[in-house]
């Protein structure tokens, strides 16, 4: 097992790291709009959304891996009005590359994000 930590991406806010590589497979923890200094994005869900995929793309750069490589993704939604554009900003990121995904409404996120989104993904 390998932890990946970057600094192009917020600390993690708890005893978690932010991601891991086992057997050639990656595994982030949730992504919040924290910006690599660790404040919150302000904004509506595309602005979170937004930076959510910035703190994606550089732990799977970091893991050695891409939005390309991701197999599966789980999306977490304070609020299921805004899953149509969060929709439209997450097709936007992966382009044709559409892997597996689930998407929950949840009550609360950390921070009161709008937003938290993982990933699994193949390295190299």
């Amino acid at each position: 097992m390998k932890t990946v930590s970057t600094t192009k991406a917020p600390a993690a806010i708890g005893p978690y790291v932010q991601g891991m590589v086992v057997n050639g497979m990656f595994y982030s923890s949730g992504q919040i709009p924290l910006n690599a200094e660790g404040d919150m994005t302000e904004g509506s869900i595309v602005e979170q959304t937004n930076q959510v995929f910035a703190n994606l793309k550089a732990v799977l750069e970091e893991a050695g891996s891409s939005l390309q490589q991701v197999v599966k993704t789980t999306v977490f939604i304070k609020d299921m009005n805004d899953f149509a554009v969060l929709n439209d900003i997450y097709g936007q990121h992966f382009g044709e590359h559409k892997p597996a995904r689930s998407t929950v409404e949840v009550a609360r996120l950390p921070k009161d994000a709008k937003v938290e989104i993982e990933v699994i993904a193949v390295v190299g």
